[in-house]
C-alpha cells in the first residue's frame, strides 16, 4: 500500500486516460482521495494527511464546478474526513453550503438517460459511490436529518430504476437495460464496484439498528452473494460481470472495490468469514500481482462507462484509490493493527 501510494503521489499530475492531467477536484482524484485517506490513517507519519490537506487548501475546500453532478461532490468525502481529524469548520463550510443549496433547490430532472439534466440526479450507478457517502458523512457529523432524508429519497429512486432484482446487480444506466453482450445482460464491473464500495462507505456513517442502515444492508448482502458466485477462478471479476469467457483480460479497479467491500463486510461481522475469506485472499493476491516493482497498479480500465479493455502498463488514479481502500480492510482482516 505504501509503495502504491508513494508512486501515485509522485505521478499525480500524469495524464492517464485523458490528454491533460485531471483537475485536483475531478471525480477521478476524488476516488483516489477516498482510498488515500484510509491509507493516511494507517501510515506511520502525517505525510499523506499533509498531502491531502494541501490539495484542499490550494482549492479553498471547494467542491468541483457542477453544483448537482454527483461526480463533482466526490471530493467532499475527503474534506469531511479531514474535518474529523483537524476540527476546522473552514474545511467543510463550502461542502455544507453547496448541499444546503441543493436541498433548497432540488433537481426536477428524471432518471431516464439522455434526457435534459439527467446528470443532476443519480441516474448512473457510478454516482452511488460519488455523492451518497458525502450526504451520509454530513448527516453523521451534523446530526441533521435533512441530509439523511435526501440521501434515502434519491438512493431509493436510483436503486428502483437501476437495480436488477433477479441478478442483484446494477445497470450502469438506462441505456444498458435492453442490451445484451454475447447473450448476457451487461453489468459493468467497475460500475458495480462503485456501488458496492459506496454501500460500505455509507453504512460506516449510520447506526446499524436503524431502518436506513438496514435498507443499505439488504442491497449489500444481495450483491455480496452474487459477487461470490461470479468471481473468476484467479480472483478477479470480468469487466462484464456475467461474460467471463468474453472478457478474459484482467481488470483491477472494479475488483479492488469488490475486495474492499467484501473484506469490510467480514470485518464488520456482516459476512460469514469462513465463506468469504478465501474470496478476499484470492482477490487481493490477484490485484497485487498486477502492481509493478515501482508501485504502479496495472490493468486499470481507462475512463468509460461499459466493459472494454485494460493493459498491464496503464493505470488510473481511481484504481489506486480502490486498491488503497481494499488494502485498508484486508490489512485488518488478516491481523493488522
Amino acid at each position: 500500500m505504501e509503495k502504491v501510494a508513494d508512486w501515485q503521489i509522485f505521478h499525480f499530475r500524469d495524464t492517464y486516460s485523458r490528454s491533460q492531467a485531471h483537475h485536483p477536484l475531478n471525480w477521478t482524484n476524488g476516488a483516489l482521495y477516498v482510498g488515500m485517506i484510509k491509507w493516511a490513517e494507517m501510515a506511520d507519519n502525517d505525510k499523506y494527511y499533509n498531502w491531502l490537506k494541501n490539495i484542499g487548501t490550494e482549492n479553498e475546500w471547494q467542491l468541483h464546478k457542477r453544483i448537482y453532478h454527483a461526480d463533482d461532490q466526490t471530493v467532499g468525502q475527503m474534506y469531511i474526513d479531514l474535518y474529523r481529524k483537524y476540527k476546522d469548520e473552514e474545511i467543510i463550510a463550502p461542502t455544507k453550503k453547496q448541499l444546503d443549496f441543493i436541498l433548497m433547490h432540488p433537481s426536477q430532472s428524471v432518471l431516464n438517460w439522455e434526457t435534459p439534466y439527467d446528470h443532476d440526479r443519480w441516474s448512473w450507478c457510478d454516482a452511488l459511490f460519488m455523492a451518497p457517502p458525502v450526504w451520509a458523512k454530513l448527516y453523521n457529523i451534523t446530526g441533521n436529518n435533512k441530509y439523511l432524508h435526501f440521501l434515502m429519497t434519491e438512493y431509493k429512486a436510483s436503486t428502483e430504476f437501476l437495480f436488477d432484482k433477479k441478478e442483484h446487480l446494477y445497470y450502469r444506466d438506462e441505456s444498458y437495460m435492453n442490451k445484451l453482450d454475447n447473450g448476457t445482460k451487461i453489468f459493468w464491473s467497475r460500475g458495480n464496484g462503485w456501488v458496492f464500495a459506496g454501500l460500505a462507505n455509507i453504512m460506516n456513517e449510520l447506526k446499524p439498528n436503524t431502518d436506513e442502515y438496514k435498507y443499505f444492508l439488504e442491497i449489500y448482502k444481495k450483491m455480496a452473494k452474487k459477487l461470490l458466485d461470479i468471481q473468476k477462478s484467479e480472483g478477479l471479476w470480468a469487466m462484464s460481470l456475467l461474460s467471463q469467457e468474453e472478457y478474459p483480460t484482467p481488470e483491477t479497479s472494479g475488483s479492488s472495490f469488490f475486495i474492499y467491500g467484501l473484506a469490510w463486510g467480514i470485518n464488520n461481522g456482516i459476512l460469514d468469514k469462513d465463506l468469504y475469506i478465501e474470496s478476499v485472499r484470492k482477490g487481493w493476491t490477484a490485484i497485487t500481482n498486477h502492481v509493478t516493482d515501482d508501485g504502479m497498479l496495472g490493468y486499470v480500465q481507462p475512463i468509460g462507462g461499459a466493459p472494454g479493455n485494460a493493459w498491464p502498463d496503464k493505470t488510473e488514479v481511481y484504481g489506486t484509490g480502490a486498491l488503497l481502500s481494499a488494502g485498508s480492510e484486508v490489512y485488518k482482516l488478516f491481523g493488522g493493527k
